[in-house]
């Protein structure tokens, strides 16, 4: 009897232990999609970059995850704040996150919802960071994450998902972070890519990714952690969960046949491991704001069309001239609106009725409306993102220490070094060393820095960086 009093004190006879777990294991199933976006933005950086990118990823999910603690989650998330714009400190330092359940989550501790919700927001500055990839410095870069999260991210999570936010109010349906993940994170790259400026030798040599293996890998721990994404935006174990993630899957497929076969017939008849991952990255990307309300056939839409117009606006950093290094933009960004949009056209009662949810649904349903409030929702995300973001860079830009671009000659030698004093690879390879020339070679280990040599002899340095084994 005593324990049965201390449940119902605690507001726990409503929770329910399949929806509590399933909610769980998504939460760590985005966790995944942290270090996923590090190798995948690894993999297309240069490799003297390829440390700094997984490991500010990796920063930006802990720094996040402690605003979210402190303030982050309240101001995303109240759900006693009345106002239609920023929620209030009702959980701050989660002081009053317990068992009582969430008004969006009423089936599931309060604590278990904030856990999962905190993976979305320590991931969306991960995601921007790619735009600003190979030319920014760490320190900044771990306090600027706090800053953004606070007063870009937070508002934007507030209008969509907050009972009171007042996109959520005016009928724009985003499911699982359209807006204020992937637009948000997509225009902030493009702001970091134009303010920041180009990195040196942009338009005068050819950047390409240095290791395909990454960018597969990452593609593949975003696509696992996507299933709890999308998936666990049921925030129940129920049919709509399942639905979610079977489109989640058909979307990510289309998109990556579909990226590969454009470009397939665009770059000289040859496929490309790159071009694949790419596709799958803007098909899961499109579906995210309807992953909860479309059918499976709607879904091969979703992808087709995110991976063609994601693939086509990967040309306009080129065409425009700005250097998003990893096509943020192009894939969160468009990728996001484009989402945003055929949701608007897509959405089906029948699919929100899964779960006994009721909407009027999009233009499938007769209700025209829905497209309109779905671009008013993309144009504030884009806008508020975009024009939050450039104002912070040259914030930073005028405080001592906190330029967020990296100095001339770290960016030469690399982020790996100039910024963290480590080396992604090392090489060994047989070099001939001075006094030693027509007596064999000798086995020298490449390091991005140079050549640090293994045997006696006379030291050889070389800023050329080595990457194959060489015989002489």
């Amino acid at each position: 009897m005593a324990q049965l009093l201390k449940r119902l004190e605690t507001d726990e006879s409503h929770i329910n232990g399949s929806d509590t777990s399933w909610i769980l294991v998504s939460a760590a199933l985005v966790f995944i999609m942290s270090p996923g976006v590090g190798y995948f933005y690894s993999g297309m950086a240069r490799s003297k970059n390829a440390v700094s990118m997984v490991f500010l990823c990796m920063v930006a999910m802990s720094v996040v995850s402690v605003q979210w603690m402190i303030w982050g989650y309240s101001l995303a998330l109240s759900d006693t704040a009345t106002n239609p714009f920023i929620g209030n400190l009702t959980y701050g330092l989660m002081l009053k996150v317990d068992n009582k359940a969430h008004t969006n989550a009423p089936t599931i501790p309060g604590s278990v919802y904030a856990i999962f919700q905190c993976m979305f927001a320590a991931l969306t500055p991960a995601l921007a960071i790619g735009g600003a990839a190979e030319r920014v410095r760490v320190f900044p870069m771990i306090i600027f994450c706090f800053i953004w999260t606070t007063i870009v991210y937070d508002p934007i999570a507030y209008w969509s998902w907050a009972p009171n936010g007042w996109m959520a109010k005016m009928g724009e349906l985003d499911y699982a972070g359209g807006t204020p993940v992937h637009i948000a994170s997509g225009f902030a790259a493009l702001a970091f890519s134009i303010v920041l400026g180009k990195r040196k030798g942009f338009g005068e040599e050819k950047f390409q990714p240095h290791n395909y293996l990454n960018i597969i890998l990452g593609t593949a721990l975003l696509w696992f952690g996507w299933f709890g994404f999308n998936g666990g935006s049921a925030v129940a174990s129920n049919g709509r969960a399942g639905m979610a993630a079977a489109v989640t899957h058909i979307a990510a497929c289309m998109g990556g046949l579909t990226w590969s076969v454009v470009a397939y017939f665009r770059n000289g008849f040859k496929f490309s491991s790159f071009h694949f991952c790419s596709g799958a990255v803007a098909g899961l990307v499109a579906i995210t704001p309807g992953s909860g309300f479309v059918t499976p056939w709607a879904a091969l839409v979703f992808g087709a069309v995110g991976g063609v117009a994601c693939h086509f606006a990967v040309d306009l950093k080129e065409k425009l001239r700005f250097d998003d290094a990893l096509d943020v933009f192009a894939v969160h960004g468009v990728g996001g609106i484009v989402g945003n949009l055929l949701t608007g056209i897509f959405a089906s009662k029948s699919i929100a009725a899964l779960n006994g949810s009721d909407i009027d649904g999009g233009w499938i349903d007769h209700h025209w409306k829905q497209f309109g409030y779905q671009l008013a929702g993309s144009c504030a995300g884009a806008a508020w993102s975009f024009g939050i973001t450039v104002i912070l860079i040259y914030i930073f830009k005028i405080i001592p220490g906190l330029n967020l671009r990296i100095h001339e000659e770290g960016e030469i030698s690399g982020a790996d070094i100039s910024e963290m004093g480590e080396h992604g690879y090392k090489y060994a390879t047989m070099e001939p060393v001075a006094g030693n020339i027509g007596r064999g070679s000798t086995l020298s280990v490449l390091e991005q820095g140079g050549i640090h040599q293994i045997s006696d002899g006379s030291s050889i340095t070389n800023s050329v960086e080595k990457t194959g084994i060489t015989n002489t």
